[in-house]
């Protein structure tokens, strides 16, 4: 996939035809069972080509270009009819290709390739592998008041303290 994002649940969409840039956040809908980005599998749901529809979580960009009145634009409806630029070698459980961070989406208003994603939805998340495989001079030199290596260990217990890890 040559070093593009796979997109998930929550990824930022935008239409080059509305009025104000806007964006709506895309929902996951065809499929509950594959997840990425996500340790817990509970919330980044991969997208894939079959979101088609109202999948978008306001299903509207603002005023649309496309729709002028004579004193102002119509309010865009999203509607998804389909999907470009998909990761094709992989067929998801839903019979979907997976959706990357340049893939386009088509309007029955706006045509196609109207609607581009402008964030793919996935967040670094740090765990305790990448700790171990911390470089320690770098991470030495980046903060010099902390030891990785010993981040894993349990904290000290000292008596008549109280201890929150909160």
């Amino acid at each position: 996939m040559s070093e593009k994002h796979i997109v998930v649940q929550g990824a930022e969409c935008q239409c080059k035809f509305s009025v104000e840039p806007k964006i709506d956040k895309l929902k996951v809908l065809s499929q509950t069972k594959d997840y990425a980005n996500d340790k817990d599998a509970s919330k980044k749901l991969i997208a894939t080509d079959k979101e088609i529809g109202q999948t978008l979580e306001k299903n509207t960009f603002g005023k649309c270009k496309l729709q002028p009145t004579p004193s102002d634009y119509l309010p865009c409806q999203a509607v998804i009819t389909k999907w470009s630029g998909f990761y094709e070698k992989v067929t998801m459980s839903n019979q979907g290709k997976i959706l990357l961070e340049d893939s386009k989406a088509t309007c029955p208003i706006g045509g196609p390739d109207c609607i581009s994603i402008t964030k793919h939805g996935q967040k670094a998340e740090g765990s305790s592998q990448n700790a171990k495989n911390a470089n320690e001079d770098v991470q030495s030199q980046l903060n010099p008041m902390v030891d990785i290596k010993k981040m894993d260990e349990k904290p000290l217990k000292h008596d008549n303290i109280e201890y929150n890890s909160k």
